[in-house]
């Protein structure tokens, strides 16, 4: 039976590296990257996490988090809250999209909310990979969250007019 490697410390330390130098150089340009946040994990589910914050087309703001485990970076979007009205026709759009998204799709997280996931080899991450990763989350919500609230939340939600 083959013996997978563990990633060395130094491999996990680029992939810190690599995404605090990533945040900081998308901060400087003051474009879509608000706000970043690095913590520190604590109770050995992984070692590092970032909450990045961007501005949206379509919601306010789009927030990805990253968390670097042993062998992976996680990477999650809130989506939307678990739909009020047409939970099945929200769900099914949704299935329907995932054969379209690169590298990640959309599932149910806690309080059935719906979330936008995937996960790269630790060793992969690098600035391509997340202006992939970050670009991708960021296109897929602005698509796909008009259609999918529209149908969840009939009576409250409004896309909002195209801005020029």
């Amino acid at each position: 039976m083959p013996v997978a490697d563990l990633p060395e410390e130094e491999e996990r330390a680029r992939a810190v590296a690599a995404i605090d130098g990533w945040s900081a150089r998308e901060l400087a340009r003051g474009e879509d990257l608000v706000a970043a946040e690095r913590q520190e994990v604590t109770d050995r589910t992984a070692s590092h996490r970032w909450y990045l914050r961007f501005r949206g087309a379509e919601k306010d703001y789009i927030t990805v988090w990253l968390t670097l485990g042993q062998r992976t970076l996680h990477h999650e979007a809130q989506f939307m809250p678990a739909p009020e009205e047409n939970a099945e026709a929200v769900y099914r759009y949704l299935l329907r999209r995932n054969t379209d998204l690169y590298g990640m799709a959309f599932c149910l997280g806690p309080e059935d909310a719906v979330y936008l996931v995937g996960r790269v080899p630790a060793a992969a991450v690098d600035d391509d990979e997340l202006d992939r990763i970050t670009g991708s989350s960021i296109h897929y919500v602005d698509e796909h969250f008009p259609t999918a609230m529209t149908l969840g939340y009939p009576k409250l939600y409004r896309r909002r007019p195209r801005r020029p």
